[in-house]
């Protein structure tokens, strides 16, 4: 269960977050924020996407969308965003659920600068109604995340 990857992963690696489950679901931006009581912007939404034989997460404020320019020019071709099927496959989260914790394998990791404005976000935790709050910093220390500016 992929819940239960990030909480292996937080046992292990930081131990003093805790994973918040919500008797609904959050597997939207607007269902998150309403669940958690943060704006929707404060969500750190999880995207899987493939450039060429590349599969990578971009972590990003939940309001923000891909810019396709910087997109192409911070990583050298078009993303196309994986399918729900392929999404489980990569990550073993259901979409919704997508998050940077608890991976079956090794992916690159990016966190769009569009979340450094917030010094809490609230990413999803592995499931539809499964959440962190963490620090925006300790989210890319955690992850081994790189920046970058990726979005509008």
């Amino acid at each position: 269960m992929s819940l239960e990857t990030v909480r292996a992963f937080f046992s292990t690696h930081a131990p003093d977050i805790e994973i918040i489950e919500t008797p609904g679901s959050s597997s939207t931006v607007a269902l998150a924020a309403e669940a958690h009581g943060v704006d929707p912007a404060q969500i750190a939404k999880t995207i899987c996407l493939r450039v060429g034989d590349e599969t990578m997460l971009v972590v990003a404020s939940g309001l923000a969308r891909l810019d396709n320019r910087k997109f192409k020019d911070t990583f050298g071709g078009k993303g196309r965003m994986l399918g729900p099927d392929e999404v489980v496959e990569v990550t073993s989260h259901p979409v919704g659920g997508v998050c940077p914790f608890g991976l079956p394998s090794r992916l690159p990791i990016y966190c769009d600068v569009s979340l450094r404005r917030f010094d809490e976000v609230v990413p999803a935790a592995g499931s539809t109604n499964s959440a962190v709050r963490i620090s925006t910093e300790r989210l890319a220390e955690l992850t081994s995340a790189t920046w970058v500016d990726v979005c509008q």
